[in-house]
């Protein structure tokens, strides 16, 4: 019987021990979030953004340089397919995403080249990170990368992996963080430890007209 009383004391620990790793689990299939946020309803919400205007900073770190390269602009997302990219500085040039067909124009020297992405898998792939993320396009960005999402509904992360072999030459990963519906931070990380970090500060005027 004192042996029989004396193990109470430890089962009721280890059911206790069982009942915390449970939750546990529960919390992390939520994606840590008891009100249910995860990359689903994530999506969902970035979604409904129809228009977005902002300024960039870009800063570019390459290890065969002491200090990165730093470019400033400005950026426009039209739901939900068209991004404009139109650096300022230090020389201006643009890039324009309508659809399926990216516009690069080199603004110094009147240089213009047109891609059809179909014809450029690993650009489509790359600029599917990007469009993707903000048309809220899960199961296309899945069909590139493995997706996996960490923080909260005010400041989150998304770490994309590619899936193709041929990306994963170029790109080891790519970062973006947000906080809310606004997205704030694009970080690429390549395999040999060079990498670009943008971020992106809210623009409250009005976008031009098209």
């Amino acid at each position: 019987m004192i042996s029989g009383d004396r193990s109470r004391p430890r089962r009721a620990r280890l059911a206790f021990l069982l009942l915390a790793a449970w939750i546990s689990s529960v919390l992390a299939a939520e994606g840590a979030n008891p009100d249910g946020w995860n990359l689903d309803r994530l999506m969902q919400e970035l979604a409904q953004v129809k228009t977005a205007r902002g300024r960039f900073v870009e800063r570019k770190h390459l290890s065969i340089l002491k200090r990165p390269m730093e470019f400033s602009g400005t950026l426009l997302y039209v739901a939900p397919d068209r991004l404009e990219k139109r650096t300022l500085n230090p020389r201006p040039e643009s890039l324009v995403l309508e659809r399926d067909v990216l516009t690069m124009e080199d603004g110094d020297r009147n240089r213009r080249r047109t891609l059809v992405l179909q014809d450029y898998p690993v650009v489509s792939v790359f600029v599917e990170s990007i469009r993707s993320t903000l048309a809220g396009d899960l199961p296309t960005l899945a069909r590139y990368y493995d997706v996996d999402l960490a923080g909260s509904e005010q400041q989150w992360r998304l770490t994309l992996r590619p899936i193709d072999p041929k990306m994963r030459e170029m790109v080891s990963e790519i970062r973006i963080g947000g906080e809310g519906t606004w997205v704030s931070r694009f970080e690429v990380v390549e395999p040999g430890g060079n990498r670009s970090v943008m971020t992106v500060t809210r623009d409250s005027d009005p976008a031009p007209a098209r």
